[in-house]
This record gives structure tokens, sequence and C-alpha cells, in this order.
């Protein structure tokens, strides 16, 4: 049954109206993003069988072009759409943090580091630099690669918080492999940089490792 015969409050475009995009599963919120299905499937099950084949909705979301322009109904035109719209809710989330933002809380902290950062297939070192009162001066990628105490060098994140007059430093990276857990080679990079910031009066807040599922604070951890 097309979904224009659906009684108004389970059509997802109506039932999101009137109460909310929370209100919506995956496959309905995915449903409105595809606009319509194919003859004799629904965007709705369109969606779900999308959800199944990927494997959730995270899968969904981070599937390649060549994985999902092969399913019957999804073309390159809606893969183009999809990657705009996680862009936009990327830069959404990158408006809340922007300049002059302070940061008070380490939940706000830990999203955008996994919203930012869990999109690379490799490794970025990355610093949030704030001023005395922690709000953000600048968020800056600085090393790529395999990120160890010997690929990222001291001196260059002093001589960038240096230019930023940056009062503390919130250090970053991700694990591609998925797990957050930190390495024994992530706390020694830490204190490297603690003590060279310490130098210049600098103080390091917290180090995060971003993973597949979780980011790990290793100031949480007592890891510093």
């Amino acid at each position: 049954m097309s979904i224009r015969r659906w009684p108004a409050a389970e059509r997802p475009r109506e039932k999101l109206l009137q109460q909310g995009p929370t209100s919506l599963s995956d496959a309905e919120l995915v449903a409105i993003f595809l606009r319509t299905g194919l003859p004799g499937k629904t965007a709705v099950d369109l969606a779900r069988e999308l959800l199944q084949r990927c494997g959730g909705l995270r899968r969904l979301l981070e599937c390649r072009s060549d994985e999902l322009c092969v399913i019957k109904g999804f073309g390159t035109a809606k893969y183009v759409q999809l990657r705009a719209a996680l862009e936009l809710g990327r830069r959404y989330l990158y408006s809340t943090m922007v300049k002059g933002s302070v940061l008070d809380s380490p939940c706000a902290t830990r999203d955008y580091l996994r919203m930012h950062m869990k999109k690379y297939e490799h490794e970025v070192f990355a610093c949030l630099f704030l001023d005395n009162r922690h709000r953000v001066i600048s968020f800056d990628e600085m090393f790529n690669g395999t990120i160890d105490s010997a690929s990222v060098h001291p001196r260059e994140v002093v001589k960038r918080a240096l230019q930023h007059n940056a009062a503390a430093v919130i250090l970053a990276h991700n694990h591609p492999s998925g797990t957050a857990e930190p390495s024994q080679s992530d706390q020694l990079l830490t204190q490297r940089l603690r003590d060279a910031l310490r130098l210049v009066d600098i103080r390091v807040l917290d180090h995060f490792v971003v993973g597949d599922s979780e980011t790990i604070s290793l100031a949480e951890r007592g890891l510093m």
C-alpha cells in the first residue's frame, strides 16, 4: 500500500511534523530522506531493506558509494545527498564550538571530537587550543599518519599554542582500527607534550582517543 494511503499519524513526514523527529524510527527517518520507493515497495520498505543489508544506521551512513549505489533504489544522486546531510551535521556540531565557546562539558567535547575525527581512515592528531576561561580559540589538525611519540613533534605543538596565545590545550587523536583503548605510546606522548607545554605555562587538560564506538579520556582514566 502506498504511504499516501496510510493514516496521517503513521506517515513519516506527518508524524515528524506532529510529534517531532525523535518520534521516528531509523527506517522512517531514512524513508523521508529517500522520498520515494520502488514499484511494490514503499520508501519505508526500502529504508528497512537498506538498514538490514548495511547492518544498521551507522554502517549505512559510513558506506562507500560503490557499496550503496549497487542497491536498487539508491543511486549516485542519493549517495551525494546522504554525504551532504552528514557534512551538514558535522558543521552544525562544529558551529556549537566556534571560537569563543566555553568548553564546560566533557560530553560536548567528546561528541565533537567523535563527529569530527571518526571519519578518517588514517590516524590524525589534533589540538583544541583554549584561553584561560576554557573558551575555544582554535581546533587544529596537526599530524597525520601513525601517531606515536616519534611522529608528533612537541616543539610544533608548543609553537602553535604560542601562536594562538593559548592558556590550555586538549589533545586528541583517533584509532582507525576501532578500539579507543589508550596505548602505552599514547600515555608517553601525553607526558612528553605536558612536559613541553608546561615550560611555557600552558596546561594540558586532557587527551582523548577517538575509536569506532567510544571516545576515551586519559584524564578520566587517571592516566595523566
